[in-house]
């Protein structure tokens, strides 16, 4: 039941990117931009934690969840460090995926040789 939540979450997040994209002029930098914000205006307010628990991999992978997991890092840093886990909180709660994306990426760009559009 755990893959089937993930998926219907997973697959509603994208089916609203895809309708953003197509139903406006927005372009896949302005979907990623607004998907990161909406996750922490989402978490500050409170309403991402429900659906993250409920949808699980499907919540938390996509680009709203990176931005849950920016709010969260920062809520928690504030309750221990105060003010100024507001500056250290979502960089730390955050690291290892970044990292993670940076290397990989690295790594793919080594191996492959990109090609330009025409």
């Amino acid at each position: 039941m755990d893959y089937i939540k993930a998926f219907l979450v997973g697959g509603i997040i994208c089916v609203i990117g895809q309708l953003l994209m197509d139903g406006t002029k927005m372009t896949p930098a302005h979907v990623l931009v607004t998907f990161v914000t909406s996750g922490v205006i989402l978490t500050a307010i409170g309403i991402y934690e429900p659906i993250a628990n409920f949808g699980g991999a499907g919540a938390t992978v996509p680009l709203p969840g990176f931005g849950y997991a920016l709010g969260k890092g920062v809520i928690e840093a504030v309750n221990k460090d105060g003010i100024l886990g507001i500056f250290t909180g979502g960089i730390q709660a955050t690291a290892g995926g970044v990292a993670a994306a940076v290397f990989f990426g690295y790594l793919m760009s080594v191996i492959f040789n990109p090609k330009t559009k025409k």
